[in-house]
C-alpha cells in the first residue's frame, strides 16, 4: 500500500512540475492536449530510464569474492 501511495505522488509531483514549467492552463483544450503530450513524453522517459538502471543493477556482481 506504501508503495502504490509513492508511486501516485511521485507521478502527480511530476505532473505538477509539467504544469509549472511550462505554465499551463489546463482550462484552455489546446493546453490541455499539450500537457498530455509532455506527460506522456516525460512518463516513457522515465520508463526506459528505470529499465535502464535496472539491466545495469541486474549485471553487477553482487556475491563477495570467495577467497580460497
Amino acid at each position: 500500500m506504501k508503495l502504490a501511495m509513492f508511486i501516485v505522488i511521485f507521478l502527480l509531483i511530476g505532473a505538477f512540475f509539467i504544469i509549472s514549467n511550462n505554465n499551463l492552463h489546463l482550462t484552455n483544450n489546446s493546453e490541455a492536449n499539450k500537457f498530455i503530450e509532455l506527460y506522456y513524453n516525460w512518463f516513457i522517459k522515465l520508463k526506459n530510464n528505470t529499465k535502464t538502471i535496472s539491466s545495469y543493477v541486474i549485471k553487477l556482481e553482487w556475491l563477495p569474492n570467495n577467497p580460497r
